[in-house]
């Protein structure tokens, strides 16, 4: 289809000077209205305004404009159906060929906190009306909703002699439909959160822009991609600055975003190191200084670090990224990274360096979605979190003060651990890890066997379980789990309480001698 009149509306007017420069070279009549015109009269190209077009001044604001007949009927009408054609001749409609059309700045009003009156103004009506009629009638019609999209175009004028393919417009069409679509959920998503405050509404708008196609799924067979949210968002894995490496595959991603989230949960406090493996913590340390940490940290299960994701709270230094460098690491992910530190981890080619810039805040609001055959399960963010303060002691001894600094710490982890989770913690330092078992007696043996092995292999005197730490992710639903923590030595424990043999556990522990506190908040992790 040969080019002859385009409709020109941009609200970004990246290089919309030079689109209409190239257009008006093959000698397409530009149509376009209020900035867009100004911009291109000023850059010295002849432009017809709309009003001329419709015979109609833009009117209410600017709210009119384009929604009439002779801009609609010329982007609608079927130009081989005997029938359109009549009526376009009997009401003088010509026919528009090329829209190029991006939408008023909706996200970016919102995100500089403009008046709920100019957000308003900021909804675009006739915009996404001239781009879904333009797309509808992509066999005749032209669209191009995104600037980056402008070489592409010029490239088909130049193939083709200034006219498109039916490829090229149906490409742009689906991308077009796909830009309305994300626009309206903003608003619609504004709307029901920012505005009315609905946490579910009637009818959730989800969408993601900007794929990348990563080489497979969890496993070879599945095909998989990366989106990233459009309109407002946090800082999270997907914002991260890949430094170098090879791709970040699906299990890459979904293992370091569980590292950030956790390390997170340390940002701003002294330096802190997490090693994930399978999405699971096996490593957690705190310490004055980062080498310190990495060296706490690695020392609770050095086998499953090995393959595994390391993140730090802090500026990444050389000392610490030799250390890391020493054993196979897939992912390091740190705020920045220093001179020396990227000098080391350059002889790793295929490591990945991902640099955040910031942590997400670990408090924040807003919905998880999970898919379930059939449906979405949503819900709100686990931001919920206890102080000292909030604590109940309820054996008859009470906590140390390093005891309790342990409970804490050791708190902290378990929400990050898959249910049922248990986790030994001693001087800021995980001692064991246990994830993802049937049951929280198996969680509890499981944890104190990797300090066991921890401690034969550093040749320690005995198990850093000894004297620790234990937290559960939910409540004892019987002695047994909280007596193997016992047996593995531990001296203090956190848990949520509430199960219906609080008495039976809590009088366990003030048999072995345990001071035990209830959070009255519970983390399960599936």
């Amino acid at each position: 289809m040969r080019i002859k009149r385009a409709l020109l509306s941009v609200s970004d007017k990246a290089g919309l000077v030079e689109l209409g420069r190239a257009l008006a070279g093959y000698g397409i009549e530009l149509v376009s209205t209020g900035g867009t015109a100004a911009a291109l009269r000023e850059a010295g190209l002849e432009v017809r305004d709309v009003a001329d077009l419709t015979g109609f001044p833009e009117m209410m604001d600017g709210r009119v404009k384009t929604l009439h007949p002779k801009v609609h009927g010329g982007l609608l009408a079927v130009r081989d159906d005997p029938a359109h054609v009549a009526a376009m001749e009997a009401h003088a409609i010509a026919p528009i060929d090329l829209v190029v059309v991006n939408l008023y700045p909706f996200e970016a009003t919102v995100m500089r906190g403009a008046s709920r009156d100019e957000i308003i103004e900021n909804i675009d009506i006739g915009g996404p009306g001239m781009v879904r009629s333009a797309a509808k009638n992509h066999a005749f019609v032209t669209i191009v909703t995104d600037p980056a999209d402008y070489g592409a175009l010029l490239g088909e004028l130049s193939a083709r002699g200034g006219a498109t393919s039916l490829a090229f417009r149906k490409a742009m069409a689906a991308k077009a439909f796909a830009a309305t679509a994300s626009y309206d959920s903003m608003i619609s998503q504004w709307f029901a959160f920012a505005d009315q405050q609905q946490l579910f509404p009637d009818m959730l708008a989800i969408n993601g822009k900007a794929p990348v196609i990563l080489r497979y799924g969890e496993n070879p067979h599945q095909q998989a991609a990366l989106y990233t949210p459009a309109g407002p968002h946090g800082t999270g894995i997907a914002q991260a600055r890949q430094l170098q490496g090879k791709e970040l595959s699906y299990n890459n991603l979904s293992d370091a975003d569980a590292a950030l989230e956790l390390c997170a949960e340390f940002r701003g406090g002294d330096p802190a190191v997490v090693i994930v493996k399978h999405a699971n913590p096996c490593g957690v340390a705190q310490a004055a200084s980062l080498i310190e940490a990495w060296e706490a940290a690695l020392q609770c299960d050095s086998v499953s670090a090995f393959g595994g994701i390391v993140c730090v709270n802090t500026k990444l230094d050389g000392p610490t990224a030799e250390a890391i460098a020493s054993i196979f690491t897939e992912v390091v992910i740190a705020p920045s990274v220093s001179e020396e530190a990227r000098a080391v981890f350059a002889r790793k080619k295929n490591l990945r360096l991902l640099v955040t810039g910031d942590l997400p805040d670990p408090r924040r609001g807003g919905l998880t979605v999970k898919p379930i055959t059939g449906g979405l399960l949503v819900q709100t963010r686990d931001n919920g979190t206890i102080s000292a303060a909030d604590l109940k002691v309820v054996t008859d001894r009470a906590p140390s003060e390093q005891e309790l600094k342990d409970c804490l710490f050791a708190w902290i982890v378990a929400r990050h651990v898959k249910s049922n989770a248990i986790v030994y913690a001693k001087d800021g330092a995980t001692a064991g890890i246990g994830a993802g078992q049937m049951n929280r007696r198996d969680s509890s043996r499981i944890a104190a066997t990797k300090a066991a092995e921890a401690a034969e292999k550093y040749d320690w005197a005995q198990s850093r379980t000894v004297g620790s730490a234990v937290a559960s992710d939910a409540f004892f639903p019987f002695a047994d789990g909280l007596l193997a923590a016992a047996e593995a030595g531990a001296t203090a424990v956190i848990q949520p309480g509430g199960s219906i043999r609080d008495d039976e556990v809590i009088e366990a522990a003030n048999k072995a001698g345990l001071a035990m506190v209830f959070t009255g908040m519970r983390h399960f992790r599936h």
